[in-house]
């Protein structure tokens, strides 16, 4: 079992935190001079995409993309340097459901994802769709678009990348479409016709060990607009209203993890669940991890929050229910968003699979474990002081082949020399 970053995690990792959690990066339009000075950054070398003329034409621009959470927790920064550097341009996302259905059951569920709640805050975002989980919903969306006549379209997709650069072209039939392009096989001549539809394109990104999810994002600005985020720009920051931090500190109240002077008491949260199985970690898994845990005196008298998909609840609450664990809560984000990154701030420690939990321990900055594969390192959290990663024994393993004694040997205090 391989763990990577600068430490073990040991007790004195969390408890000198700042008493401020919820760092917040406060929206603003800067100085020309500053304007200047982002749009300069780009190395000369090389002419962005996009024309600088055609932006400055331009009264919008529409960025297609099939967004996760862990996407938007690193792409939000490249958003707002971009409105930063063009604040007469509206941005408006797209952004495409990949589970879309015509199953009405599944609806309710897709609906109501919880990036939308995170989009629709975000001042520097003027439109979204974020209706395309139905086909009719998705025709609908698309004749949509195509009214608004977009003199530019940017696909970020890197899933089915031809696919996208099609519907960019199909939302703006007059308008410069520039998509993400993959390597096309001599024979395959749909893709290559698909592909001519572009009047640019960012080539498929190959990862490297030491580079990182921001930074390939980043790079794609860069190529695109000719505009450099500087690195210190590219950590997930999370803007928490007072009252979802309300919200957690009550809901902390009512599970009776509040010390006698007020504050928080030690709280794990431990999340499990991601969209793919081959990424997840089970339960079963979970409720072992927790009485190990609680069989070490500093955790003894800790208490847990258990992270649940809503689709997973009731399942979850029998098999919690029959293990009878006490201080232990099963959580769900059910109602908006931020009331997962606001309980995230008052916990001690996450522990969680490839997720975007993982990625929003660090804009929240709380210690984070993280349970990975060994096939994507280009997304392990972004705070290597905060994390330890703990990967798969072998390339291709699922995250459970992590077991509960690899994730309590992180926990272990470093060893005196």
């Amino acid at each position: 079992m391989k763990q990577a970053g600068n430490h073990s995690i040991g007790l004195d990792a969390w408890r000198n935190r700042s008493g401020n959690p919820a760092f917040v990066m406060p929206f603003s339009v800067p100085e020309p001079s500053t304007l200047d000075a982002i749009r300069r950054a780009a190395p000369a070398a090389q002419a962005p995409l996009v024309d600088p003329a055609l932006l400055r034409r331009a009264d919008k621009i529409l960025f297609i993309a099939h967004l996760a959470l862990g996407d938007f927790t690193y792409l939000q920064s490249c958003f707002q340097a971009f409105a930063r550097a063009w604040p007469h341009l509206k941005i408006h996302l797209w952004v495409d459901e990949r589970r879309r259905t015509s199953r009405s059951s599944e609806w309710e569920h897709l609906r109501k994802y919880a990036l939308y709640d995170w989009l629709a805050e975000c001042p520097y975002i003027d439109k979204v769709y974020d209706e395309t989980y139905s086909p009719q919903l998705y025709r609908e969306s698309l004749e949509e678009a195509r009214q608004e006549d977009y003199p530019v379209v940017v696909s970020l997709a890197v899933l089915e990348r031809h696919k996208y650069a099609s519907l960019a072209r199909s939302i703006s039939p007059h308008g410069f479409v520039v998509g993400q392009k993959k390597h096309v096989r001599p024979y395959d001549i749909a893709k290559r016709l698909v592909y001519r539809k572009l009047d640019a394109f960012i080539p498929a990104y190959t990862p490297h060990p030491d580079q990182h999810i921001s930074d390939i994002y980043a790079g794609w600005f860069t190529q695109l607009f000719g505009m450099e985020i500087p690195s210190a720009a590219r950590f997930p920051v999370l803007d928490i209203a007072d009252r979802w931090i309300d919200y957690a500190r009550t809901q902390f109240a009512d599970w009776g993890f509040v010390r006698a002077d007020g504050k928080p008491s030690r709280v794990v949260f431990v999340n499990a669940f991601s969209k793919s199985v081959e990424r997840s970690w089970p339960l079963e898994r979970v409720i072992g991890l927790i009485r190990t845990m609680r069989c070490e005196p500093d955790w003894r008298e800790a208490g847990f929050i258990v992270n649940v998909v809503p689709e997973e609840l009731a399942r979850a609450r029998e098999l919690f229910a029959g293990a009878a664990l006490e201080r232990t809560h099963l959580f769900s984000a059910e109602d908006n968003f931020f009331q997962l990154p606001a309980i995230l701030s008052l916990c001690e420690l996450i522990i969680s699979v490839e997720t975007a939990v993982m990625h929003l321990a660090n804009a929240v900055h709380v210690p984070v474990i993280a349970l990975m594969r060994q096939n994507n390192p280009e997304w392990a959290p972004i705070d290597r002081t905060n994390s330890t990663v703990i990967t798969t024994p072998r390339h291709g393993d699922w995250v459970d082949k992590i077991g509960v004694q690899d994730v309590m040997a992180a926990l272990a205090p470093p060893k005196r020399p």
